[in-house]
């Protein structure tokens, strides 16, 4: 009886393995959840360290909230 409830929690436990992993695969590695658009061409992020994947390691300044906002265009922002 234990060796089958053994073998119940290891299928269980398989089950949701694999249902995180292909959660996290669909899920575009910059885009914080939530974000991004699944079938747009061009997957670009909206600015800001909320809709970054991972945390901040600091606080933001206005150059980095600006240069955040300004990707991908060629021209620098004009806080400087």
């Amino acid at each position: 009886m234990a060796l089958l409830k053994l073998a119940a929690l290891g299928a269980a436990a398989y089950v949701a393995y694999n249902y995180l992993k292909k959660e996290q695969a669909s899920s575009p590695a910059a885009f914080a959840p939530g974000q991004g658009a699944p079938g747009n061409f061009s997957q670009v992020r909206d600015a800001g360290p909320d809709a970054m994947a991972s945390d901040a390691r600091r606080d933001w300044s206005k150059e980095d909230q600006a240069l955040d906002e300004s990707f991908p265009a060629s021209d620098p922002p004009s806080t400087y």
